[in-house]
């Protein structure tokens, strides 16, 4: 007998009626292999990565231009500044606010490199007031002071053994001048808890410094003294590297209670001055390649205090014998006028 259409075409089996298996029962399709889920996850990965960074990419490129024009225009200045001046008025806006923006980033750049003056301290002293002969500049960290930090106290300075020897014994030789490459904010306060009773006449702070080669130095030729008489004392030598033999690098002080170091600085300078040498360079010369400058002075000074002692003990042996051959002269006349 014939079926109707419709049980026939629900008797065969289709696609959305899956197929039938051993057991005659309907499966639904395998699922892919576990290697193909693993590159599609890959490939979408990859997509969503390459996306994210024309994104960041093009981000970045709105925010730097849009910062750009932002610094030309509030670093420009105003049309009727006096950088304007500078340059040709003819020259269409746009060119003009870019010339003024280069021009105020040089002369911030100049003012961080240069000193903030040509002559740093103000001209001698003139009578009826006293000017000591010599000029002494100190720094003050790893010298005078040693930072130390700690979890309780933050950050403190230690003050160094001899500070106020130092400054008592040399205050009628030396113009004292403490220039430091630390900020003025920061030294100030420091300078004043070391220095209650007003020895240091002048302060330099990192303002004052010739920014090179990532260090701060101390140009002697800016301080407005006769550069002969003039002592940087300093634990870098780049801090003096424009005038080495200016200079007198000590080790930094770590901390140590027991250091002497200022008070054998303090003989070695009183020296100096009291033997009224004519250019200190002469003198410090001979201590630019030492890694302990004050130990050799020391060393130095002992070898000349023996070499003194041999002298003055072969001049008292040569002035006994001389005695010794005048009285056996004087014997031998007596003798002979008898």
């Amino acid at each position: 007998s014939c079926l109707h259409p419709f049980q026939t075409s629900l008797s065969r089996p289709g696609p959305e009626r899956g197929y039938r298996g051993a057991g005659g029962r309907g499966q639904p399709p395998p699922p892919p292999p576990e290697g193909e889920k693993e590159g599609e996850r890959a490939e979408d990965k990859k997509e969503n990565t390459a996306y994210a960074k024309k994104m960041v990419l093009r981000l970045a490129g709105l925010m730097g231009l849009g910062g750009a024009v932002s610094i030309v225009y509030v670093f420009g200045g105003d049309p009727g500044s006096c950088f304007t001046f500078l340059f040709s008025l003819s020259d269409p806006p746009v060119v003009q606010q870019l010339r003024r923006t280069f021009k105020y980033f040089k002369d911030y750049r100049q003012m961080i490199i240069e000193p903030t003056s040509p002559k740093l301290l103000p001209d001698p002293l003139k009578e009826p007031y006293y000017q000591p002969p010599y000029t002494l500049v100190l720094e003050l960290t790893d010298v005078l002071l040693h930072p130390e930090w700690s979890l309780s106290t933050g950050w403190r300075f230690k003050k160094r053994p001899g500070i106020d020897y130092l400054f008592q014994q040399l205050m009628q030789y030396y113009e004292i001048v403490i220039f430091t490459a630390e900020t003025g904010m920061t030294a100030y306060p420091l300078i004043d808890s070391i220095d209650p009773q007003g020895f240091v006449m002048y302060r330099l702070f990192r303002d004052a410094t010739r920014y090179m080669e990532g260090h701060h130095v101390k140009d002697v030729s800016c301080l407005n003294r006769d550069g002969s008489k003039v002592i940087v004392v300093d634990c870098k030598r780049e801090a003096f590297s424009l005038q080495p033999f200016n200079g007198l690098a000590l080790k930094k002080w770590d901390g140590n209670s027991d250091d002497r170091t200022l008070y054998d600085l303090a003989h070695f300078l009183k020296a100096i001055a009291i033997n009224k040498v004519d250019d200190v360079r002469s003198v410090l010369e001979n201590y630019a390649l030492e890694d302990n400058p004050i130990e050799a002075f020391k060393q130095r000074q002992a070898q000349l205090a023996q070499e003194e002692e041999q002298r003055l003990a072969e001049l008292a042996q040569q002035k006994k014998q001389g005695l010794s051959l005048g009285s056996i002269a004087s014997r031998f006349w007596r003798s002979k006028q008898q």
